[in-house]
C-alpha cells in the first residue's frame, strides 16, 4: 500500500477527484488536501456531497486574491501538509493555481508528482491556465494524458519519459452519472425549461470577464439568441458584471442563477438546445451529451471536439455569437473521444506500477 497526497481546489478538479479517490482508496491510502481556491458550498461542498468525494483531511482555506497572491499562499500551507504526511506521490490535477502550488511545493521536496490532464495546451500563454499546466507537466515525473494529441504536445516539448495516454477521467464521472442526473435533478422543471428548448451557458474566464467590453457583448449576444438562455453565473462573472455596470436582467431571455450542482449541470448539458462557454470542462461534458457547443475563447486544449464537428471557437462578439447560434446543427456522427470511462483505475495501476519500479523515497 502506498500514500498518495491529492491537491483539489476548484470545482473541475473535484470532478476529476471523485472517481480517482474511490479508485485509490480501493487500493492504497489517499490523504485529500483542498486549497479552498473554491469555497463557497454552490462551488464546492455540493460536489463533495453529490458525487461522495471522501472528506478532505486537510482543508487549507486559501479562497480568494491574485494569481500571484493565492499560489503564494498555497505554496508554504502544502509544504506544510507535505512535510507531515510523506506521501508517495502528489497528484495534481488540471491547470488552476492549486496545480501549479502542489507540483510546485512537491518537486522543491523532491517528491514525485503525478499529473492528470497532463499535455492539453492552447498554446496561448495569456491564458493563466497554460502557464500553471506547462509548469506543471514540467515538474511532473508521471504525466497522465486525455488523448493522443496531448502526448504529441508533450514530446514536442521533449517529454516523453513518465507519459502515459489514459483517457480523460472526468469522462467516468460524467458517465456514471447521466442516468442518475435524469433521475434525480428536477432542474428542468424548477426552471421550467422544455427539452431542447433552451441554450445553457458558462462564462468565467479571464479573457471574458475581465473586460468590460468583452463581456457586454456575450451578455449582448446570448440577449438576442431567441430563446431562453441558462446561464449560472460563476463568483468571478458575478463580480466582473457588477464592477463594470452591466445587468443581465436588460435581457429578458437571460435566466441568471447562482453556480448549479454537477447533477443539475449534468442533466442541463443532456437536455439544451446549445451549450456556449468558455469553459475546457464544460466543452468535454457537452461533447459527451451529444449537445452543441459554441466556446467563446480563440482556441482551445480540447480540438478534438472541433474536429468531430460538434464544438466552435467563436469570437466575444454580439452579432458573431447571434449568427453562430443561429447556424448551430447537429452532426450526423459522433466519435469517441477521451477514453472509455474507465481512466481512474488505469491511472491508479500506473501509479502502483511506476512506485513499485522506483522504491521508496529517500528521505
Amino acid at each position: 500500500m502506498v500514500k498518495i497526497l491529492s491537491i483539489v481546489g476548484a470545482r473541475p478538479q473535484f470532478i476529476k477527484a471523485a472517481p480517482m479517490s474511490r479508485a485509490l482508496r480501493a487500493r492504497h491510502q489517499e490523504v485529500l488536501v483542498h486549497t479552498g481556491q473554491h469555497y463557497d458550498d454552490n462551488m464546492s461542498e455540493v460536489f463533495f456531497r453529490e458525487l461522495d468525494i471522501p472528506p478532505p483531511e486537510h482543508h487549507l482555506g486559501i479562497g480568494s486574491g491574485s494569481h500571484g497572491t493565492m499560489t503564494g499562499a498555497m505554496l508554504p500551507a502544502i509544504e506544510a501538509v507535505i512535510l507531515e504526511e510523506k506521501p508517495d506521490l502528489v497528484l495534481v490535477y488540471g491547470d488552476t493555481n492549486s496545480t501549479l502550488a502542489g507540483a510546485l511545493a512537491a518537486a522543491k521536496l523532491q517528491t514525485p508528482v503525478a499529473h492528470v490532464e497532463a499535455g492539453l495546451r492552447s498554446f496561448n500563454r495569456s491564458m493563466p491556465e497554460e502557464i500553471n499546466r506547462v509548469v506543471a507537466d514540467h515538474l511532473s515525473e508521471l504525466l497522465l494524458c486525455p488523448s493522443e494529441t496531448a502526448v504529441s504536445n508533450l514530446a514536442a516539448e521533449g517529454i516523453t519519459r513518465g507519459v502515459w495516454m489514459v483517457g480523460d477521467v472526468m469522462a467516468d464521472t460524467l458517465l456514471h452519472s447521466m442516468e442518475r442526473a435524469r433521475q434525480e435533478s428536477n432542474v428542468l422543471e424548477r426552471m421550467q425549461l422544455s427539452q431542447k428548448g433552451f441554450i445553457l451557458a458558462t462564462i468565467h474566464r479571464p479573457y471574458n470577464t475581465d473586460h468590460p467590453e468583452r463581456l457586454g457583448q456575450v451578455a449582448a449576444g446570448l440577449g438576442s439568441a431567441g430563446m431562453p438562455v441558462v446561464f449560472p453565473v460563476h463568483p468571478r462573472t458575478g463580480r466582473a458584471l457588477q464592477n463594470q455596470g452591466l445587468d443581465l436582467g436588460q435581457h429578458p431571455n437571460i435566466l441568471a442563477c447562482p453556480p448549479l450542482g454537477y447533477l443539475d449541470m449534468v442533466r442541463l448539458e443532456q437536455a439544451a438546445r446549445l451549450v456556449v462557454t468558455d469553459s475546457g470542462g464544460v466543452q468535454k461534458e457537452a461533447y459527451w451529451a451529444h449537445t452543441p457547443c459554441l466556446t467563446l475563447r480563440p482556441d482551445t486544449e480540447w480540438v478534438e471536439t472541433i474536429e468531430a464537428g460538434w464544438n466552435r471557437l467563436v469570437a466575444s462578439d454580439a452579432q458573431v455569437i447571434r449568427q453562430a447560434i443561429g447556424a448551430v446543427s447537429t452532426p450526423g456522427t459522433h466519435p469517441e473521444l477521451y477514453g472509455d470511462g474507465h481512466a481512474a483505475p488505469r491511472m491508479v495501476q500506473v501509479m502502483e506500477d511506476w512506485l513499485q519500479d522506483r522504491g521508496p523515497i529517500q528521505r
